[in-house]
C-alpha cells in the first residue's frame, strides 16, 4: 500500500528544483494522492501573459519574466491549499522564497545532472537551454541554484525510478517533517522526551 499523510497538510506544498527534476509529473501525482488541486505556476504565467514562456523570454527578456513570475506565485499562494509546481528559477528570488517560507511548505526535488540532461532533451520549450550546450548550461545552473534550493523545508531525490516511488518518498519525508514540526511546538511545560542516540 502506498504511504499517505496522517493529516491534511496545513499549508500549500510548493515544489522547487531544476527543469527536468519532475516537479510537474511528481506534483500531479502527489496532488492526486493527497486529494488536493495541482497548479503549475508556469501554465498560470502563460495564461496571465497570453503567450508561451519561450515567447515571453524572446519578447521581453528574463528580468520581465521573473517579475511576472513573482507576482503570479504570490497570487497563487493566496489561494486555498494546493500542490504548486514552480519554474526552475522561481526559488532564486528572495521575495518569493520569503513568501513560500511564510505561507507554504517547500519541497526540493533534487536530481543528478545526467538525468536532467536526459529528461530536458525530450522537450524543446526550455528558453535557458536554447542555442547552447544543454549539459553545460544545466551544470552551471546546478552550481548557481542548488544552494538556494537547499533552503527548502524538505529535500527528496528524484532519481531514475517510477514516479510513484518518488511520490512515496515525498509523502514519507513530508510526514516526518510535519511530525518534527509538531514536536517542536509542544509547550515547554510538558515533560521533554529523552534524547535519542543517532
Amino acid at each position: 500500500m502506498r504511504p499517505m499523510l496522517r493529516q491534511r497538510p496545513p499549508r500549500t506544498l510548493v515544489l522547487v528544483g531544476l527543469m527536468g527534476a519532475g516537479k510537474t509529473s511528481i506534483g500531479r501525482r502527489l496532488a492526486a494522492r493527497l486529494g488536493l488541486p495541482f497548479v503549475d505556476a508556469d501554465q498560470e504565467i502563460e495564461r496571465a501573459a497570453g503567450c508561451s514562456i519561450p515567447e515571453f523570454f524572446e519578447r521581453y527578456g528574463e528580468p520581465a519574466f521573473r517579475e511576472g513570475e513573482r507576482r503570479v506565485i504570490a497570487r497563487l499562494l493566496d489561494q486555498p491549499l494546493q500542490v504548486l509546481s514552480t519554474g526552475g528559477g522561481a526559488f532564486m528570488d528572495a521575495d518569493t522564497r520569503a513568501l513560500v517560507r511564510q505561507r507554504a511548505h517547500s519541497i526540493w526535488l533534487r536530481a543528478e545532472l545526467d538525468l536532467l540532461v536526459q529528461r530536458t532533451a525530450r522537450r524543446g520549450n526550455r528558453p535557458l537551454l536554447k542555442d547552447s550546450d544543454p549539459r553545460e548550461t544545466l551544470r552551471k545552473l546546478m552550481e548557481l541554484r542548488h544552494p538556494y534550493y537547499a533552503q527548502a523545508d524538505i529535500t527528496v531525490d528524484s532519481g531514475d525510478r517510477p514516479a510513484e516511488d518518488t511520490v512515496d518518498r515525498v509523502v514519507e519525508s513530508l510526514q516526518a517533517y510535519l511530525d518534527n514540526e509538531a514536536d517542536t511546538q509542544i509547550p515547554e511545560t510538558r515533560s521533554q522526551p529523552a534524547a535519542v542516540q543517532s
